[in-house]
């Protein structure tokens, strides 16, 4: 990005907007080909005005990264260039998105997740809707169960570090959860008429804060990453900038464990201890 047009786009807001797209266009919670989020969500997401929002996504088309068509949104067209400041991918980490994709090209799709907000979820799925509409690929059917933590717990993360009982930190979490689940029910209903069978999306709240994100895939493999507290900054809906402990979602390590022929096999094992675990959370969870 052009740093004379860092300046001409509104300063530091400009600037936090513009890398934090990109770094979730890089760790693919918006992968190539995805809709972006409506403008007028992003800009209450990210606590600026719609004239930065749209001088932010001006720029990404300029840079060839998106494209903007009027009623369509605007959709990711390529990743950012090394020139662009983010946080670079670490050795090890398993992309979700071709696992994902992977997933969505069998007849039968099962998708079982533990997270604490459904965002990069709302991404891929959306991503593979348009796969089934364009009739690139056509499943049978599709069935996700989300877990995810109750509002009515108190959430040791995020947390406000000058007032840790600062309530605002959590609200504004769970308001971009619920964003995203509606994001997802009005996509599973698109998906629907597409498939040969049902398409089922259904969300329990667990009493729990998890520790880790957790994807079961087709019943036969476990993306994993336990969350690491990070110091990070939020901005409020008013625009009131926050200092917060929080975790580590984008850009965290996943591992990947695959079942094997073998159910003593260590990733055999793994696999399906966690989907013991997920089973019993969910049976022990309230319908949302």
């Amino acid at each position: 990005m052009d740093a004379n047009r860092t300046g001409e786009g509104g300063g530091a807001a400009f600037q936090r907007v513009y890398e934090a797209l990109c770094a979730r266009i890089v760790a693919e919670t918006y992968p190539v080909r995805a809709l972006l989020p409506p403008q007028r969500e992003l800009a209450q997401e990210f606590g600026v005005s719609r004239d930065t929002m749209q001088r932010v996504l001006k720029e990404m088309v300029a840079e060839g990264l998106i494209e903007s068509r009027q009623g369509s949104g605007s959709r990711v067209l390529s990743k950012p260039t090394a020139q662009v400041t983010i946080p670079a991918p670490r050795g090890g980490t398993v992309r979700l998105e071709p696992l994902i994709r992977e997933a969505f090209e069998q007849p039968q799709v099962t998708l079982d997740v533990a997270t604490l907000s459904s965002e990069s979820l709302d991404a891929h799925v959306r991503l593979q809707v348009d796969r089934v509409r364009e009739r690139e690929i056509r499943p049978e059917r599709v069935a996700v169960r989300m877990l995810l933590p109750s509002e009515a717990i108190v959430m040791p993360y995020p947390r406000a570090k000058e007032d840790p009982a600062d309530p605002r930190p959590r609200e504004r979490l769970h308001r971009i959860a619920n964003y995203r689940i509606e994001l997802l029910r009005h996509a599973f209903g698109e998906l629907e008429p597409w498939l040969d069978g049902p398409a089922t999306f259904d969300i329990r709240r667990m009493a729990m804060a998890p520790t880790f994100k957790l994807y079961l895939i087709n019943g036969v493999e476990a993306v994993f990453a336990p969350y690491k507290v990070i110091e990070g900054r939020i901005v409020l809906e008013t625009g009131e900038e926050l200092d917060v402990w929080d975790v580590e979602g984008l850009g965290a390590s996943m591992t990947r464990h695959v079942r094997t022929e073998d159910p003593l096999a260590t990733d055999s094992v793994f696999v399906t201890n966690m989907q013991a675990w997920f089973d019993s959370v969910w049976y022990s969870s309230l319908k949302d």
